[in-house]
């Protein structure tokens, strides 16, 4: 799973996102449409890719499922935090 570090927080973004988009095009969508930092250690979880900084560098991670699908949260703002034991959760057991 992802080394999420001590402190860092764990964002969803509930909408769609275009899966075309790479590290650059999901760095400005945090920046300017969630408003935070992508390069601060947190980690963003998209519909499809997630996107963090290690202190090194950028990653991006994708995970297909074969069969069920994601439980998404839908807040009102259109991001949410969650836990590293959620994000486990959230991708260990799709329905």
């Amino acid at each position: 799973m992802i080394p999420v570090a001590a402190g860092a927080r764990i964002w969803i973004a509930t909408g769609h996102t275009d899966m075309r988009k790479g590290m650059q095009g999901l760095a400005l969508l945090v920046q300017e449409g969630l408003g935070r930092d992508p390069f601060a250690g947190d980690v963003f979880v998209f519909r499809g890719p997630i996107l963090w900084h290690d202190g090194l560098g950028m990653s991006l991670y994708a995970k297909r499922l074969e069969r069920g699908r994601f439980l998404w949260p839908s807040p009102a703002d259109g991001v949410v935090t969650i836990t590293p034991a959620q994000l486990g959760y959230l991708f260990d057991h799709p329905c």
